[in-house]
């Protein structure tokens, strides 16, 4: 460390970072308490169902590009108060996998992507949100109360996301060339997009993870838009799920829903009228709710050591 960089260091105000990671990608943002140090960094996958190993190294090296990006060197790590938000931790053995890791920060307070982007949505106010990304599930919080709906993973749930609509059109593109099930557009150009003849399709996806199938989602929709019946049944099929999720979650009075995700201005369009009369525009990113969800933490903590 230079001369430079240790003066730096001495002189920080209070660091913290927000984080969320998904099936797709890694996001942070870094803030000082006088706002004289703001970046945002963003990484790889960091879902631990999908490997634990690269969802640490997602949060590690979106949180240094952060740093990087407010001109703090890496050693400024341990000087960060870090709120972290991650898909596949309301799995309780995965929660406490990543909870109890040696991570590199001041402090790290650990909840679902689904809590800080509730969180961010309504300003840190009671509300409601659904994402559909990558992954798709829901959640409530009303009155210090959350309820979570969906969050199985892919390919157990998930239904009205990027994952499961890109694994849907695989299965029927498949079941095409058999001459098992209707014929459909989708399986030339699932074809075209894998480079790859239809039996060749299983070999280029398997074992993929989730975001590989996301990226067919776009042709699903482009299919269904050119009035391919196949595409179009599988797009209702999952847009009923959303909007059944999301009349279960207006039962509980939340009094804002929004809706999240990579697919939030694809599938907006297909929801029901009254779903989409219900929705809000979200006030706040994901990552603020984590930075906000940090700050509320480590002030808890503080409270409980004085």
């Amino acid at each position: 460390m230079t001369m430079t960089q240790a003066n730096v260091l001495d002189h920080l105000p209070p660091l913290f970072i927000g984080i969320d990671g998904g099936g797709s990608k890694c996001k942070a943002k870094l803030v000082s308490n006088d706002a004289k140090f703001v970046g945002v960094g963003i990484s790889g996958r960091a879902n631990p169902v999908h490997g634990m190993e690269t969802t640490l190294e997602s949060i590690v090296d979106s949180a240094k590009k952060a740093l990087a990006d407010a001109s703090l060197p890496e050693a400024a790590l341990d000087h960060v108060i870090a709120g972290v938000g991650l898909a596949g931790v309301n799995l309780p053995s995965l929660f406490e996998q990543v909870n109890n890791w040696s991570h590199p920060f001041k402090a790290m307070y650990l909840t679902t992507d689904l809590h800080i982007a509730c969180l961010g949505a309504h300003a840190w106010q009671d509300g409601s949100v659904i994402i559909s990304g990558t992954g798709s599930c829901g959640l409530s919080m009303v009155q210090g109360k959350t309820k979570m709906y969906g969050a199985h993973g892919f390919p157990l749930g998930d239904q009205g996301s990027g994952a499961w609509l890109g694994w849907k059109a695989i299965v029927a593109a498949l079941l095409a060339s058999d001459d098992l099930g209707p014929s459909t557009t989708l399986t030339e150009r699932i074809c075209d997009y894998l480079g790859a003849r239809p039996r060749g399709i299983a070999d280029a996806m398997a074992n993929q993870p989730p975001k590989e199938f996301a990226k067919l989602a776009s042709i699903v929709f482009a299919e269904a838009k050119s009035g391919d019946a196949v595409a179009l049944s599988i797009i209702e099929e999952g847009v009923s799920y959303l909007n059944n999720m999301a009349r279960k979650i207006l039962t509980e009075n939340p009094g804002r829903l929004a809706l999240l995700g990579g697919l939030r201005s694809e599938i907006t369009p297909w929801l029901a009228d009254d779903v989409k009369a219900a929705l809000s525009d979200p006030i706040h990113a994901p990552e603020d709710g984590a930075i906000h969800f940090a700050k509320s933490e480590s002030a808890n903590a503080n409270k409980k050591a004085g």
